[in-house]
């Protein structure tokens, strides 16, 4: 059971979250109305005549007032029917569903080596600061930063799939097809993903545990004779807890947002590579459904981190 303060906590972002909801939906739908041409023109083929453009944009309500269709698809939208694709006429929700699984496992992935790789260098670069270690890991860290994802993910495939074969250059497999063939797939545009959530991870944990171990309390434990390594994993990786869990929210929400460039190099039927293609067909039900189904797993992950830390450090709440 949740305490009266951690039931506040959510009533609160739950009710932050609405606008936001709203604002970033609307956003989209009114850029997506402000570019150039008309979809029902588009949608009707060449050559079409008058009253065939007129009667798509019966069928589809495109002639109704801007605010109207927006509020009409947000109305359907919070009760799960996200209309229908305009170029296909598959339900977008099926189209989402399909595609989803597919980004959730690459960014997933992408988290458990960036929290894998970039925790233990950052303890190393943290319990030796402006040393040996301590340079290497920052060195490292900068490289990652720098590095695009666009171009590692090339180098990936050009390296290690096309030249030794190891791994697939492009597609997915879904967990259906067993969790092997799905990794199998998953590895490289993982570690694509991956390589800027290493450095970032490594460099605040760092920053947060050099700081901590230089506090006052902690200078005592040592004065009375407590191991450095007792320190670091007891005392200065949980009072780290707090901040290292800002930066894992905030990556994945990146890495979420990074996963459209990836898909594209990999040809990975997830949600950037369906967004990209909806946008340049101005298919705008599956753009808005993209949309709303982001903004509510972003929302859901900052919930997650809010609860949290209300167990990391009670006074959050």
């Amino acid at each position: 059971m949740l305490s009266s303060g951690r039931l506040r906590v959510v009533r609160r972002r739950l009710l932050q979250a609405v606008p936001v909801l709203v604002l970033a939906t609307f956003v989209v739908y009114s850029l997506l109305k402000l570019m150039p041409g008309d979809i029902a023109i588009t949608l009707a083929g060449e050559n079409a005549t008058e009253a065939r453009i007129h009667e798509i944009r019966e069928i589809y309500g495109l002639n109704r007032p801007f605010l109207v269709q927006y509020g009409s698809w947000l109305a359907h939208a919070v009760q799960g029917d996200l209309s229908r694709s305009l170029a296909t006429g598959e339900e977008v929700a099926r189209s989402i569903a399909r595609a989803f699984p597919n980004t959730l496992l690459i960014v997933v992935l992408a988290m458990g080596v960036a929290l894998l790789v970039g925790v233990p260098l950052g303890m190393l670069a943290a319990s030796r600061p402006d040393g040996l270690r301590d340079r290497a890991v920052t060195s490292i860290a900068s490289l990652g930063i720098a590095v695009p994802n666009f171009w590692l993910a090339m180098l990936l495939v050009a390296w290690l799939a096309l030249d030794f074969g190891w791994f697939p250059a492009t597609g997915a497999k879904p967990l259906q097809d067993g969790i092997w063939p799905a990794l199998h797939h998953a590895i490289l545009p993982a570690l694509a993903l991956a390589a800027g959530g290493v450095a970032e991870v490594s460099r605040q944990l760092r920053s947060s545990l050099v700081e901590i171990l230089s506090s006052p309390p902690v200078r005592t434990l040592r004065a009375k004779g407590l191991s450095p390594a007792a320190i670091l994993w007891k005392h200065g990786l949980k009072n780290a807890g707090v901040n290292l869990l800002t930066v894992v929210t905030l990556l994945f929400n990146r890495m979420l947002a990074a996963t459209v460039v990836v898909e594209a190099v990999f040809a990975i039927p997830g949600m950037g590579n369906l967004i990209v293609n909806a946008a340049l067909t101005r298919d705008l039900p599956v753009v808005q459904g993209v949309v709303f189904v982001m903004v509510l797993v972003v929302i859901a992950v900052n919930l997650t981190a809010d609860l949290l830390y209300t167990f990391l450090d009670p006074r959050i709440a």
